[in-house]
């Protein structure tokens, strides 16, 4: 073979055209000691951040809904064996109030972890309740006896 190809057929490897220019400039900012970063390299990063940011931000939003609404559900997980300690101390007398006059201070009797500030009574009869536990947006409820 006399020619410049290979066994394949195919030409040697041949740079690019702008590759030697490019080559060029690049040591001459070496030879000068310039530095810092181009105008491209700036965008490139900014760009990347972006991106990352698209990504990451919804995601720990997200995040952050389900972990205000997995509080929420154990403040009144928490405090439901306090409100039928309540109820089983209240029933059975002649003036049984069952739910009824139940306070979420008055619970903290049965289970002094209960913080007030994160549990509300919504309603309590003599034979119902509702309470409630609001972690920012996130409201958690339960109905009860059950």
């Amino acid at each position: 073979m006399g020619d410049s190809t290979d066994e394949v057929g195919l030409s040697p490897f041949v740079p690019m055209e702008g590759a030697p220019r490019m080559i060029s400039k690049l040591r001459q900012r070496l030879a000068h000691e310039e530095s810092g970063f181009t105008l491209i390299e700036l965008l490139v990063v900014i760009i990347i951040l972006g991106i990352l940011l698209a990504i990451a931000i919804p995601s720990y939003l997200s995040f952050k809904d389900r972990a205000n609404q997995s509080a929420a559900k154990a403040n009144v997980r928490a405090a439901v064996p306090a409100v039928e300690a309540y109820n089983a101390d209240n029933t059975g007398t002649a003036n049984s109030a069952g739910y009824a006059g139940m306070t979420v201070s008055g619970l903290q009797t049965y289970d002094s972890a209960i913080v007030p500030a994160k549990l509300t009574i919504q309603s309590a009869t003599s034979l119902t309740y509702c309470i409630q536990s609001t972690v920012g947006p996130a409201t958690w409820k339960k109905a009860g006896p059950g």
